[in-house]
């Protein structure tokens, strides 16, 4: 990590630090021995975590390798892919291989199958006996609102906070099985569609388990989709009933008119405010979240539970490509990636965990799902509130991390690149001995702990600070939704002292694919295939992506198991495009490029809609050059653009305020707003050739780095319609926004 000193003194300082380490390192190096055991730590990282059971050649002959015992839960032949017979038989002729993780179940998974749980609406009632009285759902008391006055001018609203208020285990599953019959009592029945439109919070996760309980399909809508979007989603499903928040009601003044089925809206309540119901569409029945409870309290109305084949939910894909599509999720896939999940990271009753990606996205609901197989209770927040320093928070006021001190939390790349930069931001904002300080400690760590080491001490002195940005206490962080840069990952990983779990998957395969062990000492890539399912790469030869590629097997992924999806909802044509059956297993045709090392792990490295081949015959992967670019510190957010008739890409930056201000300073730019240093060509060229430097420290082809740059000022939010709620870039809504200055720097 730079931390931006390159003088006498700070070179003399740091060779000091490091001769005091030498001694102290050769002193206790047995004692430490002793206690890390770190020949075991690199065995467990070193070992197979997958195997081949299948390989298929071009004359459609398939051959299984029965190598993995999954009564026994122990591998029979050890076979990597640098075996010599496992080369030969893959020879010139092969077109897919397939791969099995090697795994023990987990208690949690060892709990679902033993107690028969194959649906959420039994998850809920299992937990709900077992951890009656403690902690479930957390949600902090927000005490006020206040208008405060920016150096600039404008006013901000902030939040002023009080503790978190919980709802015990039992509570919540009470709350929920009056919601579904209470969603009864207004004429909801079994196997209607009812869509939850609103942010992440406890109500949300009490909706969706009282639909469960009744067997009602949830239709899930991101909260920050523009109008149309939501109205397309509520259309398709053709739902009379949205539940949705105060915060989001007066949206529906301009969507009721564009929805025309639908009768009834119920709101979750303000902690503050009450809702004014006036300028809604006249025969729209709006009922508050806590009357459909009452309705529910003093119904006779039964239960009606789903089975494992039963449809849960009808989940809106983030649409980066093109319009949402409805997954139909069925049970069966919700617990096959429980079970999945819960294999790769065992926690316990003490954990806390802290929630605010979106509830509407399968990947948070499942973590959080797991969290309440374990006892673990929920706190929620939002990306707004969640550090000291989020936007919402009033000065003074502790965010929810800093009162809630969680252990486990999950996060999209975006987020985590953020929390790097703003690492790297205080480091250089520090004075000269506790840059060298930072410097030293994060080097001494990488070194030590690629040795099998744990660093206790320099954890304690220098990056206890760090990790209070998360409240002091995080011990896993996962990640998934797009591919984690292996700088940013490790640079977490060290500064944060958590493990940064990586994973693959989409929500057509019930967001499992591929998820890193806690044990590797690796960055930047996703991990064997989940245990409840199988990958196979296949060839794509447009791309030239073959599994007889050396040093390792390449190809598109496909992913095969109880996780993928049953389908698009009505779009029968897709389906069959992007689904299949075969060998008993449903698989999904994923679009990713992968690779498999010699261990059996897989990284993501290519997406066919990604590639763009220019005009002397060189594909360019957009994505896997944003990653790169995404590193640098200059860059907040970027979408890279390739046309077949040129020679060169380009590339839209927003860029970082902070930063493009220094760099303009450093090289004798005028000052000027942010807005017009974005639109200053000198400027613009100078950071082009900044990430031209940035992207050869990458090792990147000289194709692949962009020959022009755009500086954008405005931020890209769901709001816009730019990026998907997740944060991923809507490539082809970006390049259809900015086809005017696209144009403009291909013709520079």
């Amino acid at each position: 990590m730079d931390v931006g000193e390159t003088g006498i003194g700070f070179k003399i300082g740091l060779a000091l630090l490091n001769s005091i380490s030498f001694v102290f390192d050769i002193t206790t190096y047995i004692v430490y021995c002793l206690t890390d055991l770190p020949w075991s730590v690199k065995s467990k990282a070193r070992c197979l975590k997958s195997t081949i059971v299948n390989v298929e050649k071009a004359n459609a002959e398939s051959h299984t390798i029965n190598v993995f015992d999954a009564k026994n839960e122990k591998v029979v032949e050890r076979l990597s892919i640098k075996n010599k017979s496992v080369q030969k038989m893959i020879g010139d002729a092969g077109v897919s291989v397939t791969y099995k993780r090697i795994f023990t179940p987990s208690k949690i998974h060892s709990m679902l199958q033993k107690e028969n749980i194959d649906t959420l609406e039994k998850v809920l009632n299992y937990v709900s006996q077992k951890f009656s009285s403690k902690r479930c759902l957390g949600t902090r008391e927000l005490l006020n609102e206040e208008d405060e006055i920016q150096a600039n001018g404008r006013v901000f609203k902030k939040f002023n906070f009080g503790d978190y208020h919980w709802k015990t285990y039992s509570q919540v599953s009470m709350l929920a099985t009056n919601f579904g019959r209470g969603l009864r009592e207004i004429g909801c029945v079994s196997n209607e569609n009812v869509v939850i439109f609103a942010e992440t919070r406890a109500e949300w996760m009490i909706a969706a388990h009282g639909l469960f309980k009744q067997n009602m399909l949830l239709v899930t809508i991101y909260a920050t989709l523009g109008e149309e979007a939501i109205a397309y989603g509520i259309n398709q499903t053709e739902v009379s009933v949205v539940i949705t928040s105060h915060e989001l009601m007066p949206k529906f003044t301009k969507i009721l008119h564009m929805t025309p089925k639908v009768t009834t809206l119920i709101y979750m309540e303000d902690q503050l405010k009450t809702l004014d119901t006036s300028g809604y569409k006249e025969g729209v029945t709006i009922y508050p979240f806590s009357e459909i409870l009452k309705m529910g309290a003093t119904s006779d109305k039964g239960d009606n539970p789903p089975s494992a084949e039963d449809a849960a939910i009808i989940m809106y894909t983030s649409g980066s490509t093109d319009v949402p599509k409805g997954v139909i999720l069925q049970h069966k896939n919700l617990i096959a990636t429980m079970k999945a999940f819960s294999d790769v990271f065992e926690i316990s009753e003490d954990n806390v965990m802290i929630g605010f990606l979106p509830l509407a996205h399968v990947f948070e609901l499942l973590v959080e799902s797991i969290a309440l197989c374990a006892g673990v209770p929920i706190g929620y927040s939002s990306p707004l509130t969640v550090i000291d320093s989020a936007s919402k928070i009033k000065k003074g006021t502790k965010g929810d991390a800093s009162v809630l001190r969680p252990t486990v939390m999950t996060a999209v790349p975006l987020i985590l690149d953020r929390i790097s930069k703003g690492i790297h931001e205080k480091v250089k904002k520090s004075g000269s001995f506790k840059k060298l300080l930072f410097k030293f400690a994060y080097d001494y760590k990488i070194r030590w702990t690629a040795r099998g080491f744990k660093t206790r001490i320099i954890d304690r002195i220098v990056f206890s600070n760090i990790q209070m940005i998360l409240g002091g206490r995080m011990k896993y962080i996962l990640t998934g939704g797009a591919p984690l840069s292996a700088d940013t990952q490790k640079e977490i990983t060290t500064c944060l002292c958590a493990h940064v779990i990586q994973g693959y998957g989409l929500t057509e395969s019930t967001s499992a694919a591929c998820v890193e062990n806690i044990t590797t000492m690796q960055y930047g890539r996703v991990g064997p295939p989940c245990s409840t399912c199988l990958v196979k790469i296949v060839n794509w030869d447009e791309g030239n992506y073959t599994v007889q590629d050396k040093p390792w097997p390449r190809g598109e992924m496909i992913v095969g198991g109880d996780n993928v999806a049953a389908g698009y909802y009505k779009l029968p044509g897709k389906s069959k495009e992007d689904f299949y059956e075969e060998g008993g297993k449903r698989w999904f045709r994923t679009g990713d490029i992968g690779e498999v090392h010699e261990d059996g792990v897989f990284k993501i490295i290519d997406r066919k809609k990604d590639l763009v081949k220019l005009q002397a015959g060189e594909y360019v992967s957009l994505g896997k050059v944003e990653t790169h670019l995404k590193t640098c510190p200059l860059v907040e957010n970027v979408c890279v653009y390739g046309e077949g008739t040129q020679q060169f890409c380009v590339a839209l930056i927003v860029p970082h305020p902070n930063h493009l201000e220094q760099l303009a300073k450093n090289k004798g730019i005028p000052e000027g707003t942010f807005e017009e240093l974005c639109n200053s060509d000198q400027l613009a060229k100078i950071v082009t050739k900044e990430l031209a430097d940035h992207l050869k420290k990458g090792k990147l082809e000289k194709f692949e780095i962009p020959g022009a740059v755009k500086l954008v000022p405005e931020a890209w939010t769901p709001e816009s319609g730019l990026v998907t709620a997740a944060l991923k870039i809507k490539r082809k809504e970006i390049q259809k926004y900015y086809e005017k200055e696209l144009k403009e720097l291909y013709a520079t």
